[in-house]
């Protein structure tokens, strides 16, 4: 059963169409890819989804509701998390107060009650903190909890950002690009944490240019060209597509194949 169907959906900014009728659907429990080269719409998919962007046409329905058009934190409380391309955190925090930002989309009182102390806060920012620093633990991170994200490498800028993502309890996380500046080693990590994240039961969607990393953890894939779909379907037979294999000119591809 697909926990996410996007059916015919469009976006134009100006004279430039960046996404034109792609439609697709996400099933419950897999990992499925979004690939194409730059410019290709990847991004303004996901912004689509998480409703930071309106469409121009089509619609989004998660988990049998429609959601075309809401604001992203009813996204967010629905049970849809992303990260982006850059980590976008909050660098003069601790580690820890950025995932439990994060946290506060799962409370009855939010993050203003926490602001001001209201009765009964304490309590509940106890349980924030510990869950935050337990979604920590889950990414290897708890050593670095109280380190101020400025001091942090580029790949555990990563690390807390997804932190923070899996601390709002999400049924679906997408993933912007979570290879990207990481270097083998992290990139191999990111791949184990991905397939245990899927593994406790978190439907993942994701874009990504690492072939390799793509052709590892993927059940399903979309590859997207100017704004359109150019082919879907598991990693098997996208890699073996001549029209994949034309877009990316045949090299990583290939190399992701053997």
């Amino acid at each position: 059963m697909a926990l996410l169907e996007v059916d015919n959906l469009r976006r134009s900014f100006g004279g430039l169409t960046a996404v034109n009728g792609v439609s697709f659907k996400v099933a419950r429990g897999h990992i499925k890819a979004i690939i194409g080269p730059n410019g290709a719409g990847k991004t303004t998919v996901f912004n689509l989804v998480s409703g930071l962007l309106p469409p121009d046409a089509g619609s989004l329905r998660y988990d049998g509701r429609t959601i075309t058009g809401l604001k992203p934190y009813r996204i967010a409380r629905l049970g849809i998390s992303r990260t982006f391309q850059t980590p976008s955190l909050f660098m003069q925090m601790t580690v820890l107060e950025n995932v439990m930002v994060g946290r506060h989309a799962r409370t009855r009182r939010g993050i203003w009650a926490s602001a001001l102390r209201l009765p009964g806060q304490p309590r509940e920012e106890r349980a924030i903190r510990a869950a935050a620093l337990e979604r920590l633990q889950y990414v290897g991170l708890a050593d670095v909890a109280d380190w101020p994200v400025s001091a942090l490498s580029f790949g555990r800028r990563r690390m807390t950002e997804l932190a923070r993502a899996l601390a709002t309890d999400p049924q679906l996380l997408m993933l912007d690009e979570p290879a990207s500046g990481l270097n083998t080693k992290e990139t191999e990590d990111l791949a184990a944490l991905i397939c245990r994240i899927r593994d406790g039961g978190v439907t993942l969607l994701l874009v990504e240019h690492d072939m390799s990393l793509v052709m590892d953890i993927s059940d399903d894939i979309l590859v997207l060209n100017y704004g359109t779909t150019l082919a879907e379907g598991p990693p098997s037979i996208v890699r073996n597509d001549p029209r994949v294999v034309e877009v990316y000119l045949g090299g990583q591809i290939d190399r992701a194949a053997r």
